[in-house]
């Protein structure tokens, strides 16, 4: 028996396979971690390797370095922290490792708990559905943005919308962070939703999750799902998500990035209607292109000489119909002719004034025809039919042949 035939991998290949089973659950694939940090080695490269442990277990992490140039505290040993990221295989080493994608440091779960609940509860209701968001207009007249006045959020809003295609921007200035913040933002919603506004744009700029908490409140995401406007959610970096991110319309990863989404690039946009000019130009010269051809072709056909070989050539076919057609009517009335001709001799032949012509007559009494002697009595009148009129008689006797003699009838 063969290695194939009785299941042997190689190590390779069961590694790879033990790989793809984990990477592919979906169970696996994001998941948050609390544990403390132990045996952390910061490589050269950037890339971060440690163990997470708790009381009972512990398992290898790895966190790249684009990861980690996104967190905002510096990793210690003996950290308390809580990482979310995927499981993953080092095929190298046979080892299941938790490759990181976001960590923050512990002392915060309770805020993770009630985040959970909160979005549990407002999915529940269908504040997240698909099917109610809007689509966000694609060439908007005028902006609305809650934010803070003072953030850096509002200054990269304002210069990527007047670099890509200026527009009225109306600005709502509300607080982003404390305990009053969450209610200062449904404010400012409410209030942009009392202008002609095509879009509004929510959010601030990165921080901690406590700087981030006021995007997750309740009042926040009502305010949001109740806006008659489209609203766009731009709150802290690309791995910040926030209930505020769930409720919105459209999601962006940072404020630059909404300012981006709701208006079109300019410079694009000019270059997309130059191209269609150019097509439209290109059809209309080429449509009377067409039309001189079809006018020059009518002129033409229209020119005297050209007019009166056309008459000519439909007086000729006329002539030719006319011949045709009598023709026609000529054969036609000649098959006429002798089918009468056929008819009327055959009514001749049995005619019965041809006969009188020959001499005989036709005896007629009490307009009854005479065909015996016992048809008539002495004494009857008689009216003999011949070719040129009638003559009238009486009966004065009569006389019957019986064996070839004559018989005398009784008077």
């Amino acid at each position: 028996m063969s290695e194939n035939q009785m299941g042997i991998y190689s190590v390779s290949v069961l590694n790879e396979t033990i790989r793809s089973l984990l990477v592919n659950d979906p169970r696996l694939r994001e998941v948050w971690v609390r544990g403390e940090i132990s045996n952390l080695k910061k490589h050269s490269s950037g890339h971060y390797y440690f163990t997470l442990k708790d009381r009972g277990s512990q398992i290898s992490c790895v966190s790249f370095r684009q990861t980690n140039r996104g967190l905002k505290f510096d990793p210690e040993d003996s950290m308390a922290v809580i990482v979310y990221g995927s499981v993953d295989v080092y095929t190298v080493r046979g080892q299941y490792q938790l490759k990181v994608m976001d960590m923050r440091p512990d002392g915060i779960g309770e805020m993770f708990k009630a985040f959970e609940r909160l979005k549990k509860k407002l999915e529940a209701e269908g504040l997240f559905e698909q099917s109610r968001k809007r689509p966000i207009h694609r060439f908007p007249a005028k902006i609305g943005i809650s934010t803070s006045p003072t953030g850096a959020a509002v200054h990269d809003i304002i210069n990527v919308l007047s670099r890509r295609y200026p527009v009225n921007v109306l600005l709502a200035p509300c607080l982003v962070q404390g305990d009053a913040a969450a209610q200062s933002i449904a404010d400012s919603i409410e209030l942009l939703n009392r202008t002609d506004a095509d879009v509004i744009i929510v959010g601030r700029g990165g921080g901690s999750l406590e700087d981030l908490w006021p995007f997750n409140e309740e009042v926040v995401a009502r305010a949001i799902f109740n806006s008659r406007i489209p609203i766009v959610s731009a709150v802290g970096h690309e791995t910040d998500y926030t209930i505020a991110d769930f409720t919105a319309d459209l999601r962006a990863p940072t404020p630059s990035a909404a300012a981006e989404l709701v208006v079109p690039d300019r410079i694009e946009l000019k270059r997309f209607m130059e191209s269609m000019f150019q097509r439209l130009e290109y059809a209309m010269d080429h449509k009377i292109m067409d039309l001189n051809v079809r006018l020059d072709r009518a002129s033409e056909s229209m020119r005297s000489e050209k007019l009166q070989e056309m008459i000519d050539q439909r007086y000729q076919r006329i002539d030719e119909l006319v011949t045709a057609m009598e023709k026609d009517v000529k054969y036609d009335l000649g098959s006429k002719e002798m089918l009468l001709k056929a008819l009327a001799g055959r009514m001749n032949a049995v005619n019965p004034l041809n006969t009188l012509a020959r001499g005989y007559c036709i005896a007629m009494s009490d307009n009854f025809v005479v065909k015996s002697v016992n048809d008539v009595k002495v004494g009857s009148r008689l009216d003999l039919r011949v070719t040129d009129g009638n003559v009238i008689c009486d009966v004065m006797e009569m006389v019957g042949i019986e064996n070839g003699k004559q018989e005398e009838e009784g008077q």
